[in-house]
């Protein structure tokens, strides 16, 4: 259980591939501890030299179900604090990556899910990855800005206001997810197009990623600290806390 990194496997070590795997059972809803894990073990993957991409994957049911919940009604406010730093040195390690980062999504990607797959330079999901910010049910909010970088502005909102879900394919016919494929199929599928990145060179990559980063027409760091602010808000109202006392008791 935990986040671990791998380059042993089919020659990804000589090809410059390293693979972060996330782990943290029944549904991969992170604790605060494990979002630094996460953004620390993709650091390290993009400071090492030999790297030329990084394949960001999931054991389990479901990729990501975003942040405990559990933590947070057990903790309090010390846990808010937490997730909200933990959250955004996460999504902030993904997007500042020294070189690419393919996600490879399956079933669920969900809340702080959507952060990380938001901030990615590539998605590669399986048939049964659905993507959804289902915060306003949770007593939260936070990722619109990266849900806007996979669909229109239009679809994120209603998305962000129903907490409805949007399928891989849906994703994939908005350009936002490179190959939609069996679950059986989804670790081979990222492995060959981090292959074909990887095969760049390892420099150049590094320029073009920054070369990209540099463009962009949204500062995703600032926008979602921006967003989080509003979380908190709620959570020093009250509003949160209401919220979560219904989470997974049917209430609205």
């Amino acid at each position: 259980m935990g986040v671990s990194t791998s380059s042993q496997e089919k020659g990804m070590r000589e090809r410059g591939i390293r693979v972060v795997t996330v782990d943290f059972p029944p549904v991969n809803a992170l604790p605060v501890d494990g979002w630094y894990a996460l953004a620390d073990a993709v650091r390290a993957a993009g400071r090492d030299p030999a790297t030329r991409c990084v394949v960001l994957a999931a054991e389990g049911r479901g990729f990501n179900a975003g942040v405990d919940i559990k933590e947070l009604q057990a903790r309090g406010p010390d846990a808010l604090v937490g997730v909200n730093r933990g959250c955004f040195e996460a999504f902030s390690a993904v997007y500042e990556c020294a070189v690419p980062v393919v996600a490879a999504v399956q079933g669920f990607c969900l809340g702080g899910g959507i952060g990380l797959v938001g901030n990615a330079d590539v998605i590669v999901a399986s048939e049964d990855a659905s993507f959804g910010l289902p915060e306003l049910d949770r007593g939260a909010l936070g990722a619109a800005t990266h849900l806007a970088r996979l669909v229109p502005q239009h679809l994120m909102r209603a998305l962000y206001f129903t907490s409805r879900t949007i399928t891989a394919a849906e994703l994939h016919a908005h350009g936002s997810v490179w190959a939609v494929v069996p679950r059986t199929e989804l670790l081979d599928a990222a492995l060959e197009l981090a292959g074909e990145i990887a095969a760049k060179d390892g420099e150049l990559l590094r320029l073009a990623k920054a070369a990209i980063n540099g463009i962009d027409p949204v500062d995703v760091r600032r926008s979602y600290r921006f967003e989080q602010g509003f979380t908190f808000e709620a959570s020093v109202s009250g509003v949160a806390d209401r919220v979560r006392s219904s989470f997974g008791k049917g209430g609205s």
